[in-house]
């Protein structure tokens, strides 16, 4: 019998459900991200105070799940690592989730309409999709479960890749496009305090494989 996805370590978080995606395996050597060592108790790079541009925020959401990947990668061995490692998945999950969202329902968007290159947008959206199918496998998983180690491995090669592309040749776009990343980044700020607050009271499950007008978060009001 399937078991249930664990209970999330923070109350009145976001949980993510879904199927498995099977056929793919990684060793963990990946997982450092050739990143400084940090605290395991405050893995998290804090986001920028007051106004940011949209880049600015965006790249510190990848420093923070860079760094959420670093720590995961350090808790071998330690006499808690399962439960630490339960607990960090949560977080990177539902950062991944509300990160993903924010550049889909605003980044990407304006990214399209001022660049009006369709092709680079539609390969970010189908890297996203893998993402989140790797997610909802990580969500229905336990540490010390077969091919743990290597979900997370695998999720933390694709988020890379697309994290680079994404700081490297959507960035240079969105600059040569003349975007206003000022309001763009206003826009993002408000939409993830939105998502942050909105999140189910009675502690539900969000699938993170169903449509988007399935979930429980509130999509944003068209411009």
């Amino acid at each position: 019998m399937p078991r249930a996805a664990r209970p999330c370590a923070r109350s009145q978080r976001r949980r993510l459900a879904g199927s498995p995606r099977h056929g793919r395996h990684r060793h963990e050597s990946h997982l450092a991200f050739n990143l400084p060592r940090r605290s395991h108790g405050n893995p998290g790079t804090p986001r920028p105070d007051g106004p940011a541009d949209a880049l600015t925020l965006l790249r510190a959401d990848h420093e923070r799940i860079r760094q959420l990947f670093g720590a995961f990668a350090r808790l071998r061995g330690m006499d808690d690592e399962d439960e630490r490692k339960a607990g960090l998945i949560d977080e990177l999950c539902a950062e991944l989730i509300t990160h993903g969202l924010l550049e889909e329902e605003i980044f990407y968007p304006a990214l399209r309409a001022a660049s009006g290159d369709d092709e680079m947008v539609d390969e970010a959206d189908i890297e996203h999709a893998g993402v989140r199918e790797l997610v909802a496998q990580l969500e229905v998983m336990y540490p010390g479960d077969e091919h743990f180690e290597a979900t997370v491995a695998v999720l933390a090669e694709e988020v890379e890749h697309h994290v680079a592309r994404e700081e490297g040749e959507m960035f240079e776009a969105a600059r040569a496009a003349g975007l206003d990343l000022d309001r763009l980044g206003h826009k993002l700020a408000e939409r993830r305090r939105q998502l942050e607050e909105d999140i189910d009271p009675a502690g539900g499950v969000i699938d993170a494989m169903a449509p988007r007008e399935g979930m429980r978060i509130a999509r944003r009001a068209p411009d």
